[in-house]
């Protein structure tokens, strides 16, 4: 199934695609347009016969002799009679200065566009090919080449005169002819050679693949690809990149100097009526034959214009456009000519009632296309990325597009978060789409996304989206509400329509809550916090801390407390209503915050934890450094609270009242040895041991507890023979396994500290023995001069301690009788630190 990309109608061109047997996704390549306005007159009483194309303008030949050049629009600029019979062939310089004409009568004219000269020749048979010198303006380069029998090559001579030499004949019709740069490659019935210039040489020659075809009917393509590159179509094949190549001087022998080399080959469905490369591809214009299903005959089909990408041995299809030209029911091969444009891409498909253009598709085509295929997303996408270079498109426009289309296929989310992106600050805009998504019901779906800044709406348009929400959802509203600046609308207006729906639901929690906030914009604080204690709700104590409302709710405080304690933090002293309670709980709540805030209040706060919470007087007495310890032992001795006092009482340095309470008291022998333990005070033992000898319970706890502490000798010693005391086997074998344990970790201590110990003794070892430098720079410590004399050749000894102080052997005193040894001056002075022990050295 062949893919076709466009239709071509008379006089305009058509995106639309032609009746397909199957729909193709795939973008096409190039995009067509009918070269009209002149060319539409002539082509009217006339037939297009041949057309060469330059870079600033265009020139047609047709078959009643008539040559016009046009413009690239296709408008005619000039108009010359060449001859009553077909114009076979027109050929123009590189300049665009010079123009070749040959017709089918014989007649030959090479003339200046913009000068006098010329040439003029009549031959007795039919010229088919005509190709001038690309640099024909130049004098050194005035030569053409014709063809008719023969190939024929006239030069013009020193003295003006034009000379001709044949250069090939003998092989039938010149039929095709391209010149590029020295090379002239011409097509004859057998096949196509390359001629050299310079060498005069004739370099090659490729036979003809399908000798059946009629070479008349079906004729060569010729295309130079760049200078050296040659592309041949003939009848179904095609040979890719003749390169034409230097050859080695070793091969010359009786060679030309250049040979050519078939890089690729392969073959077509149809038969090819012109070739043109685009870059490393290549543009095939093919001739095409279909056999109807009802007749069973055969007919000439739409021309093709192919997109080819040539492999060594094969080639693949990049695109395939089936062209409606006008009459191709009655075409031949022969009758279509494909001639190109380089400098623009531009390729001209000739026909005897047609001329059409084909381009490169360029941005603004591929956003068509995307548009087309309703592939909104991609062709902004592309519109962003070439914003400089699209002329036809605007990037707003295509997302506008977009958005209908979302909104068209219902992805209102979609739509309206694309809103942000395409509407960018353009309010007008906005509120456009905020009335198109108003009449299809989905305000809903475009809240999210409204700006709220830069640009702001019209408080219209979101008092508009407020009341949906507020018919609809209630928690919807209040979180726009929430999420909304309060200056973005009306705020009383919405105050009122949230009043009215409370009307038919007054205890409705998030209308209330949401009424609240409404308040709080609105500067109505006192509205708002008392609908706040109606729901009490926790967002009252921000509005009271945000707002300094302090004053308000003095008489609200316990209502306050109520629900939340921690409100009582909120509130300076001041607004602390005469609650013994509230006071309590405030200053409490001010010693947890801050130790030294209140300190002038915690005389006041020992009375005020022993009447309203004592679980929390013990932590207070613990912490504050400022309560008066006298007032508060008082305090707790009247009420007995015995932890307190015991407390107090050590606080105070009474340790010796504190234990004999808690013996006394508490009658809890664990708390009384902890109690020690803190102390960690001998004569406190002693008492507690004192206090517990006539008590067998106390002595067992004493037992279990008092061995790493004191000594159980001092207790054991101290009980009365005979008396019974519990679990009296275990308390002892308790204190032997705390005994040995004490013994075990001694050891331990002892082997590690001794490891240790000669670990460092090695390693100080290790270090003394490392030699040490001595050079120049060194001095000796008593004379103060270098320690190495300035002539090495005479003897010396230097004495170098290991504290790294260095001494001439005569700057160090005498060893005494009783100590050989010798020790560093400076050393011995401090206590004789490191330097114990000599080095020397001798020379």
């Amino acid at each position: 199934v062949l893919r076709f990309s466009k239709q071509i109608f008379d006089g305009c061109h058509f995106s639309l695609p032609f009746v397909q047997e199957e729909e193709s996704e795939e973008e096409p390549k190039l995009k067509y347009e009918r070269l009209s306005n002149g060319v539409t007159e002539i082509l009217q009483k006339d037939a297009a016969s041949c057309m060469t194309v330059h870079d600033k303008f265009l020139a047609l030949g047709t078959h009643y002799g008539k040559v016009y050049l046009l413009d690239v629009q296709g408008n005619i600029t000039q108009k010359f009679d060449v001859s009553p019979v077909k114009i076979n062939q027109i050929s123009l310089d590189e300049s665009g200065e010079h123009m070749g004409v040959c017709s089918e009568d014989g007649k030959v004219q090479v003339f200046g566009l913009y000068s006098g000269e010329e040439f003029h020749e009549t031959f007795d048979c039919p010229i088919k090919i005509i190709a001038v010198h690309p640099h024909f303006v130049r004098s050194s380069c005035k030569q053409f080449v014709t063809g008719g029998k023969k190939l024929l090559l006239f030069e013009r001579s020193w003295m003006n005169r034009w000379k001709s030499a044949i250069l090939h004949e003998g092989e039938g019709n010149i039929r095709s002819v391209k010149w590029r740069g020295h090379l002239i490659a011409w097509a004859n019935n057998m096949g196509v050679k390359i001629f050299d210039i310079i060498s005069k040489q004739r370099i090659t020659n490729v036979p003809r693949d399908d000798i059946s075809l009629r070479p008349d009917m079906y004729p060569c393509s010729l295309c130079w690809k760049d200078n050296v590159t040659l592309i041949i179509g003939w009848g179904t094949s095609v040979k890719v990149i003749c390169s034409v190549k230097e050859r080695h001087a070793s091969e010359m022998r009786d060679l030309p100097s250049r040979y050519v080399e078939i890089v690729s080959q392969f073959e077509t469905e149809f038969y090819i009526s012109g070739l043109a490369p685009l870059c490393d591809q290549l543009v095939v214009l093919s001739y095409v034959k279909e056999i109807s299903e009802k007749t069973e005959r055969e007919y000439c089909a739409r021309p093709r214009l192919d997109i080819i990408q040539p492999l060594s041995e094969t080639c693949e299809e990049i695109s395939s456009d089936a062209l409606t030209v006008r009459g191709f029911q009655e075409n031949e091969c022969r009758d279509y000519h494909l001639e190109y444009s380089e400098g623009e891409s531009l390729f001209y498909i000739v026909s005897p009632r047609d001329v059409v253009v084909a381009k490169e598709r360029d941005q603004d085509d591929h956003i068509d296309w995307l548009l087309e295929k309703k592939k909104y997303e991609e062709a902004l996408m592309a519109a962003e990325i070439s914003q400089k270079n699209i002329k036809r498109h605007k990037i707003l426009d295509i997302g506008l597009a977009y958005i209908n289309h979302l909104v068209e296929k219902g992805d209102y989310d979609i739509a309206a978060r694309k809103c942000q992106k395409i509407l960018g600050k353009n309010a007008a805009l906005w509120e456009y789409e905020v009335y198109k998504f108003k009449e299809i019901g989905q305000l809903k779906a475009i809240s999210p996304y409204l700006p709220r800044g830069d640009p702001v709406l019209k408080p219209l348009i979101y008092e508009m989206i407020l009341h949906e929400f507020l018919e609809s959802d209630y928690e919807g509203f209040a979180t726009l509400i929430r999420e909304w600046p309060g200056d973005l609308y009306n705020n009383s207006v919405i105050v009122q329509a949230v009043r009215d729906h409370l009307k038919k639901d007054s205890q409705n929690k998030t209308l209330l809550k949401t009424l609240a906030e409404l308040y709080t914009y609105d500067k109505n604080y006192g509205n708002a916090l008392e609908i706040y204690l109606t729901l009490r709700h926790k967002d009252v104590f921000q509005l009271i801390h945000k707002h300094n409302l302090f004053s308000s709710i003095k008489d609200k405080i316990v209502l306050l407390m109520d629900f939340d304690s921690e409100v009582i933090c909120l509130c300076p002293h001041n607004s602390i209503p005469e609650l013994q309670h509230v006071v309590s709980m405030y200053l409490h709540k001010l010693f947890k915050r801050d130790h030294h805030k209140g300190q002038r209040y915690h005389e006041k706060q020992i009375s005020l934890y022993a009447e309203y919470d004592r679980p929390n007087l013990l932590p207070f007495l613990r912490d504050s450094t400022h309560c008066p310890l006298e007032k508060a032992l008082e305090i707790c001795q009247q009420r007995n609270f015995v932890e307190e006092t015991v407390y107090l009482l050590s606080r105070m340095g009474n340790s010796r009242s504190a234990l004999k309470m808690i013996m006394e008291e508490l009658h809890d022998v664990d708390k009384a040895i902890e109690f020690a333990k803190e102390q960690d005070d001998g004569e406190l033992w002693e008492d507690l041991i004192l206090y517990s000898i006539d008590k067998p319970p106390f002595i067992t706890g004493l037992l279990n507890n008092i061995g790493t502490h004191v000594d159980p000798i001092l207790l054991i010693h101290r009980i009365k023979e005979g008396m019974e005391i519990p679990n009296l086997r275990d308390s002892l074998v308790k204190i032997l396994q705390d005994y040995n344990l004490q013994i075990l970790l001694r050891e331990g201590c002892k082997k590690i500290l001794v490891a240790d110990s000669l670990s460092l003794l090695k390693k100080m070892h290790r270090t003394q023995m490392k030699g040490v430098l001595v050079d120049e720079e060194n001095i000796c410590e008593s004379c103060l001069s270098p320690i190495l004399p300035s002539d090495a050749a005479k003897p010396f000894s230097v004495v170098v301690f290991h504290c790294r102080h260095m001494f001439h052997k005569e700057c160090l005193p005498m060893p005494s009788m009783n100590s050989a040894a010798q020790f560093c001056n400076i050393c011995s002075a401090k206590n004789r630190g490191p330097g114990s022990a000599i080095l020397e050295m001798k020379k």
